[in-house]
């Protein structure tokens, strides 16, 4: 394993993994919701820019590619894409675009509850692109903490 490797396996344990090792389904989706609530603030102040709308198109786009990875566990087949086809059209607008991260986080804690309602083993692991192997609850967190750090720079 090379170096490189074996760092990013220690940022996405000590960041991603480990915070999330002792997490129900439940309490993960509940810590979606609450970010949701304070993203949806933060939007609705925010000016309405191409740098803005980028960023909020570039967080859909993962948050719904993350989605179809968590629908492996539900039986779909893993599908070998990376993030841009699923973010929203560049015509969209700003209200559009806000309601669609409305939306697109809704259906991540729909799946986050029917993982928890299916009694689906949390630890169970689903690929990342750049990251490596992911749990279930890993994917969970890194959703959240994602759109949480991209949000940052939306002013």
């Amino acid at each position: 394993m090379k170096i490189s490797e074996m760092v990013m396996r220690g940022v996405v344990w000590l960041f991603i993994e480990r915070p999330a090792s002792w997490r129900t389904f439940g309490e993960l989706a509940a810590r979606l919701e609450h970010s949701q609530k304070k993203l949806a603030g933060k939007l609705a102040n925010a000016a309405d820019t191409p740098e803005a709308k980028d960023k909020l198109r570039h967080i859909i786009g993962i948050e719904r590619w993350g989605q179809r990875r968590l629908r492996v566990a539900l039986g779909e087949a893993l599908p070998e894409d990376e993030h841009h086809p699923y973010k929203p059209s560049e015509d969209a607008d700003w209200q559009a675009l806000q309601q669609a991260f409305h939306e697109t986080r809704q259906q991540t804690l729909d799946i986050a509850r029917t993982l928890e309602t299916e009694a689906v083993a949390p630890d169970q692991r689903i690929p990342h692109n750049q990251l490596g192997p992911i749990t279930l609850r890993g994917w969970l967190r890194y959703l959240r903490t994602h759109a949480n750090l991209e949000a940052r720079s939306i002013r």
